[in-house]
């Protein structure tokens, strides 16, 4: 009854009311910092490894929790509890002491927390509990609950030395920050039907903690059958059904499907094992078992072949099916699930899945394959402790036999660092092998670092042109960015998250198998086959298994999505209907892309503006929003089952279910910087967002305390005049990279043709562009085995004029280079010194101990400008060695070949730097900073462009930032007007006059301020030449490479252009005089090569003559003469 009333509050008034528009929200996108600071962006990465640190490790402990020997049944070990502490640094032996990431990273050490455990063990005949047993040390994730970041403010951060805008969410290894990058994959425990060489088939990935398995029911001739690795061959469907205990061809059909069509098509199958004389369970293991794989290592224990198959079908086959004590029920109506599905999509081609699509996908995070590379070596270390006991326990020794002793804490320490450090995880149980899981985090910019945690990787091969999984599919739609993809080979396989993305961690199942049960789900295990196939009944799988059957399905999915709204359920459980399979899944798995959506109730929001005030207050928060039923979240299959509108223009009142919080959410990071994006052709975000990431800018408020390898920064960063949502979210105009340049659109000179851009000299000299270059080297200083160590000397002194040398002109008194001090080419930074390695003889070395032979192995400078010395750090790293730190700095001024570029993808280098005299000027007397050729508008269609440089000359005028966020921003319209207001035309055009002759130029021209970005490329890193210079050893031609000192190569295809110009003598120079020209003696009877002008094989010196010919071709004869291949040379004289 009350829910009569409540419909006739929200439906009184005039019929025609009803479908007036609804008035839009004001600032409803404030809902997307509310949801970013509790999750998104980098939040997904820091919810994935704190579910690990806090569950997934206790549970990985709790299913290994004892070993057993079998050389004593009295001993036993048994873990009682797991905890990861707080990151720590030894300092000494025993000592610790707390440690902070940025000291990590100066100190090459590794960012990790140790992990300690209660456990309970015999030694003897007595029981003893140990509390706070080291293990190892588990890498800790920057911002996770475990680091000493989490949930500190920004004051306390800046004492920490660590940026607040920092996202965390990477591991700092041995010194360097490495991101686990997000995986994507193929759903689990999922079929999949797909047509495969003709051959329809129905795949299941099975994957449980203890297995990961696939399996395959296909079609062959009309006969089906199940394939799986672990059987020679495909064995025929009805097999396997009577093995697993459905041995009655009546109980096989009822399963499969009573209809006469569907008798007729499955007939061949039951006849096939008539043939093979094949009717009772006993037979059916017995023809399995003959057909399995032979294993290599035979166990003591062997079993009949019929023991090893119902084995195999219990916990192989279809491993994610639970099977108690051989009871094969649920895993027969599985099996004949999948055959159904094979049929269907026989006769009709739509049933077919698709692979691309994203419900079918899920993305692992670096908590998954963190949990799976930890559980690998947990189980290892009990093994080895198992092994160890049985080895030791029978001998007769004077001290009992004590495990703990035997626990090495090193084996899960390295175990983890070098997995995360290379990024290879192999893991031998799964035949898991995957490279390149891990990637350093770019630190050239702020957006570079951002886009890094947020980036997808697919496990394709990149090399192969497929363009099913390149494309843009249509599931993406607000949860991958469609712009942020790298153009060439991995183009469409890298992607991006959305901003508003989120991805599940798992939620237990236990819970919501019980709702079901109440809502009205029959269990699976007390219905017969006929009510299974009845047209009314819907199948519920809940993560990949059958739960059971509902015939109102309706209903289940109101009921599940009403616990969901009133927070009785997690967020994050997804139920949806599909209407071609009969089925409703229910998920609670990890990895779903999800994102949160707005619930329209009868056509109208259910959000009003009163929650956005409370929300502005500070009072209401988005968990709130969640809890009170106004926002939901939506995994990709949801979507699929809801109507969602645009904006609040788009309700249908009859048929909405959602609103959109925000259209400009459906972008991600990179693309989200672009002002007016939709005013773009499509190529030209995707562009901006690959150069988002190469621009110099600032990467964090604690830029200075850094030691990076390589770091860019610009010496005058601006944020943009012209900014967007995302922008502000993200925090980019906190730590902008790039400089609003006003720019002129006109050409000058013909240096700016090609893209090509004119700079102002006045406005270099005023710092515009001028960047600095930190660079470091390092070394470290170690103790060896023998009692010798590295040494650093001071500077060598000329013997004659007493002055120290030039080589050593930097140096300190102790031979380490004093900050402030400038070093060229080939200067000395550390005068370091080896032991030079002397005999392992130990009486020999005990005489001779006092004088020890060093070789001298400096660190030196190399490069063509010289650099400044910022700072020397001195310090210890992990092993007790001395590690010495040098930041080197260069600043730089933009120059010729530099390459700019503005944020819609228009890329330039500078053709000419001109004086401001000769630049033209407008009435106010203002030089542009930059002239950019107009011929880079008509063709790039990149109108977001001069929207941008209009909005940005109304923002200078007003004293305002105008807003260019996609799908919305400031109108055209009202810039134009703000523009006229002042006195300006509203077209942006102005009147220049020519800085050379002084007369007005004959066309007006646009000009106004554009954002412009200073990309890494500088001529300064690329310019190569060499006259002479290093060679190969084994060929002796010049080194190939700038970093080298290397030849410029001519190529064949350069070979072939002198060949037709016919310039023999060019060919000659450039392939063998400048290269590897060598003289040989040649022997004329034999033709071979002779040496000192004797001939070895005529054993005389009379017809022997000196030829020249590349060293190469010297060295190919000689290889070929050592494998019995004889080339022999004629010679003629000419």
């Amino acid at each position: 009854m009350e829910d009569n009333t409540k419909s006739d509050q929200s439906w009184k008034g005039d019929p025609k009311d009803w479908a007036k528009a609804i008035k839009p929200l004001d600032e409803k996108w404030k809902l997307v910092p509310a949801f970013l600071q509790v999750k998104g962006l980098v939040k997904q990465h820091i919810d994935s490894f704190n579910h690990f640190v806090n569950v997934d490790i206790k549970k990985i402990v709790q299913a290994n929790e004892m070993v057993v020997s079998d050389a004593d049944p009295m001993f036993y070990l048994k873990y009682l509890d797991v905890r990861v502490g707080t990151p720590d640094i030894e300092d000494g032996f025993n000592i610790t002491k707390l440690t902070t990431p940025h000291e990590c990273r100066l100190r090459d050490t590794t960012y990790s927390a140790p992990i300690t455990v209660d456990i309970e063990y015999t030694r003897g005949a007595q029981r003893i509990v140990r509390n706070n047993l080291l293990i190892g040390r588990m890498p800790v994730m920057l911002r996770s609950s475990n680091c000493v970041l989490s949930g500190k403010s920004e004051f306390e951060l800046a004492k920490l030395n660590e940026c607040p805008l920092d996202p965390g969410g990477y591991f700092v290894v041995r010194g360097q920050e490495k991101v686990i990058l997000i995986q994507e994959q193929l759903s689990w425990n999922k079929m999949i039907t797909e047509e495969f060489n003709g051959t329809v088939q129905c795949q299941v990935t099975s994957s449980t903690h203890e297995k990961k398995s696939r399996t395959l029911v296909l079609s062959k001739h009309g006969k089906y059958y199940l394939k799986h690795n672990s059987m020679v061959d495909d064995i025929p469907i009805v097999v396997i059904f009577k093995a697993m205990g459905v041995v009655s061809d009546l109980e096989i059909m009822s399963l499969i499907g009573t209809s006469t069509e569907t008798q007729n098509r499955f007939a061949p199958s039951l006849l096939e094992a008539f043939n093979l004389k094949i009717f009772t369970q006993q037979r059916a293991l017995e023809y399995m078992g003959s057909k399995l794989m032979v294993k290599r290592f035979q166990t003591a224990a062997s079993k009949t072949p019929a023991d090893e198959a119902r084995e195999l079908l219990t916990t192989t086959i279809l491993a994610h099916v639970p099977v108690d004590n051989f009871n094969f029920q649920i895993k027969s109506i599985y099996v004949s699930l999948m055959i159904r599905r094979v049929m269907a999509a026989e006769l009709d081609s739509s049933a077919v899945d698709d692979r691309d699509y994203y419900g079918n996908k899920r993305l692992e995070l670096a908590g998954s394959l963190i949990s799976l590379m930890f559980e690998d070596l947990f189980k290892r270390m009990n093994w080895e402790l198992k092994m160890i006991a049985d080895k030791n326990i029978p001998k007769v020794k004077a001290a009992q036999f004590d495990v703990v002793k035997h626990i090495r804490a090193a084996q899960i320490t390295v175990g983890l660092e070098s997995a995360i450090s290379s990024g290879n995880w192999t893991i031998k149980r799964f035949k898991m092998e995957r490279a390149g899981v891990t990637q350093v985090l770019s630190r050239l910019s702020y957006i570079s670092a951002l886009g890094m945690m947020t980036r997808v990787n697919s496990q394709f091969e990149k090399t192969r042109k497929v363009s099913g999984p390149r494309s843009l599919q249509p599931s993406q739609w607000g949860m991958l960015c469609p712009s942020d993809t790298p153009e060439g080979e991995a183009c469409g396989l890298v992607k991006n998250l959305a901003l508003m993305t989120h991805i599940t961690t798992e939620v237990e199942e236990g819970p919501v198998v019980r709702l079901a049960f109440n809502a009205g789900v029959e269990d699976i295990r007390l219905v017969g086959g006929d009510a299974i196939n009845n047209s009314k009944v819907f199948l519920v799988f809940i993560n990949g298994n059958i739960l059971g059957l509902t015939i109102s399905y309706k209903r289940l999915v109101e009921v599940f999505r009403m616990m969901r709204r009133k927070g009785r359920l997690g967020p994050f459980v997804s139920i949806h209907t599909s209407h071609t399979q009969r089925c409703v899944y229910i998920h609670t798995d990890g990895g779903r892309l999800c994102r949160p959506y707005i619930i329209v109730r009868r056509g109208q929001p259910a959000v009003k503006q009163h929650h956005i005030e409370e929300l502005k207050r500070g009072i209401r928060k988005f968990e709130d929003f969640l809890h009170d039923g106004l926002v939901e979240y939506l995994d990709v299959n949801e979507e699929n089952d809801s109507f969602i509108a645009w904006n609040e223009n788009g309700i249908d009142p009859d048929t909405t279910t959602h609103l959109e919080i925000e259209p400009f959410t459906l972008l991600g990071v990179c693309a989200g910087l672009v002002p007016y994006p939709h005013h773009n052709q499509s190529p030209r975000n995707t562009y901006q967002c690959a150069m988002g990431k190469q621009a110099m800018g600032v990467i964090g408020y604690n830029q200075k305390n850094r030691i990076d390898t390589l770091m860019y920064n610009l010496v005058y960063p601006q944020a943009p005049m012209v900014k967007s949502k995302t922008i502000e979210l993200t925090g980019f105009d906190k730590l902008p990279a790039g400089q609003n340049a006003t720019v002129a659109v006109m050409s000058y000179s013909g240096y700016d043709i090609e893209d090509a851009l004119i700079l102002n000299k006045a406005s270099i000299d005023r710092g515009y562009g001028r960047c600095l270059i930190y660079k470091n080297s390092k070394c470290t200083v170690k103790r060896y085995a023998n009692q010798t160590y590295d040494r650093i000397m001071g500077p060598m002194k000329d013997a004659l004029t007493n002055k120290v040398i030039f080589k050593h002109d930097a140096l300190d008194t102790d031979g380490i280079v004093a900050p402030g001090e400038m070093v060229v080419n080939k200067q000395i930074l550390i005068n370091k010194e080896m032991p030079a390695v002397t005999s392992i003889n130990p009486i020999e070395q005990t005489g001779q101990a006092s004088q020890i032979s060093y070789t001298a192995v400096p660190i030196s400078y190399k490069g063509p400008e010289p650099s400044y010395i910022e700072k020397v750090m001195v310090s210890a790293n992990g092993e007790e060695d001395f590690l010495i730190k040098i930041l080197l700095r260069q600043t730089r001024r933009p120059e010729i070949g530099d390459k700019f570029s503005s944020r819609h993808g228009q890329k330039g280098v500078t053709g000419l730097i001109v004086d401001q005299e000769d630049l033209p000027f407008n009435d106010f007397g203002i030089c542009p900073d930059m002239i950019m050729n107009p011929h880079g508008f008509p063709s790039r269609m990149t109108v977001g462009k001069s929207l941008e440089l209009l909005g940005g000359k109304a923002g200078l005028l007003e004293g305002k930032f105008h807003y260019g966020t996609a799908f919305g921003g400031s109108k055209c319209k009202d810039i134009q007007d703000e523009l006229f207001k002042h006195g300006f035309n509203y077209m942006g055009k102005d009147y220049f006059y020519s800085g050379i002759t002084g007369e007005s130029l004959e066309a007006y021209i646009y000009s106004g301020p554009v954002y412009y970005q200073k990309l890494k490329h500088m001529v300064q890193d690329k310019m190569h030449a060499r006259a002479r210079g290093p060679k190969a050893v084994l060929t002796r031609q010049p080194t190939q490479g700038r970093s080298r000192e290397g030849g410029l190569r001519l190529g064949e295809m350069e070979r072939d252009c002198l060949i037709s110009y016919g310039a023999s003598m060019l060919i000659m120079e450039r392939l063998m005089i400048s290269s590897d020209a060598f003289d040989v003696d040649v022997c004329k009877t034999c033709g071979r090569l002779a040496y000192c002008s004797w001939c070895h094989y005529c054993q005389s010196s009379a017809n022997v003559s000196k030829i020249s010919m590349p060293y190469a071709c010297k060295l190919l004869f000689q290889e070929l003469t050592s494998m019995n291949v004889v080339p022999k040379l004629k010679l003629q004289n000419y």
